[in-house]
């Protein structure tokens, strides 16, 4: 007896299936929504209508509007964040900054950030989740550029990435998400001597 032949799957629909487009235009209104109200006042809601879809299409992604926050501010903490390889320790360093800054001047994250921070003062899993998505991804591009120096004799093999990122990234943050004050001409330039010049201090101490 033959066999029927079988049934092409079909594409499942309904809840089954998210479309990038709908995803997308979620993740731009969170966006938004930061910019313009803040984490606080921010809500599900308020996404969902200015993303023009149903608050069900958002909960079939994210079960809370945090996750949401996160994903975004990851995605913008990542971007244009290249993981550099000039050949040299102050090549990289100088690299790594003119990036972060092109980021944290941005006039939207230019507003997020610093209600983030804030709101992590309040929010004990704003703050986790918010050093998750933001210090632990800078970090990893700091230890290959730590990683790099090392191989080439520039930094010594316990050098301490924590303090790397801080010397290059802090001064940043303060200028631009904290007292919001334009960078000097050859402000990036002086930053990436400087630090150079504090790890390898450091090198020579040991």
């Amino acid at each position: 007896m033959e066999k029927e032949p079988t049934k092409p799957r079909r594409t499942p629909a309904g809840a089954a299936v998210l479309q990038k487009d709908v995803t997308d235009a979620i993740r731009a209104a969170v966006f938004e929504e930061l910019a313009t109200v803040g984490y606080g006042r921010m809500s599900i809601e308020r996404v969902a209508r200015r993303a023009g879809v149903g608050k069900a299409a958002i909960y079939r992604r994210w079960r809370s509007k945090l996750p949401i926050v996160l994903e975004v501010v990851s995605a913008l903490a990542k971007q244009g964040l290249p993981t550099p390889d000039t050949g040299t320790l102050h090549g990289d360093v100088k690299v790594l900054l003119e990036a972060t800054a092109r980021v944290l001047w941005h006039p939207m994250a230019a507003q997020i950030i610093p209600d983030l921070f804030a709101e992590s003062a309040r929010n004990p899993d704003v703050a986790k989740a918010l050093q998750a998505a933001v210090r632990d991804s800078q970090r990893g591009i700091a230890e290959v550029v730590v990683r790099n120096a090392v191989n080439r004799g520039e930094l010594s093999a316990d050098t301490d990435v924590d303090l790397a990122l801080d010397l290059a990234s802090g001064p940043l943050y303060w200028r631009l998400t904290t007292i919001r004050s334009p960078l000097p001409e050859g402000y990036l330039d002086g930053l990436a001597v400087a630090t150079t010049a504090a790890l390898a201090a450091a090198r020579i101490s040991r």
